[in-house]
């Protein structure tokens, strides 16, 4: 599984990073590290609506460090 998070200029202003150390957080949790990719990608073209995040290449907009756990568990534990 591929996860990538936006950190151009506006997703992290809005906490692209904590988003990203959050998840790392989840998948060391959940002992995934051999079983999902986490990646940082420049602009993913979806600026207006929050950091966005890719899971498998489904967009993911909005998402914040509040509720990235509630999506990680609904995306990536539900489908590991």
């Amino acid at each position: 599984m591929e996860i990538k998070v936006c950190i151009g200029s506006s997703c992290h202003l809005r906490g692209s990073y904590e988003v990203i150390e959050k998840l790392k957080q989840l998948i060391a949790d959940n002992k995934l590290e051999g079983k999902v990719n986490l990646a940082a990608s420049f602009c993913l073209g979806k600026c207006g609506t929050g950091v966005t995040v890719t899971c498998n290449g489904e967009f993911l907009d909005g998402v914040t460090p509040e509720t990235v756990e509630g999506i990680f568990n609904e995306r990536v534990l539900k489908a590991l």
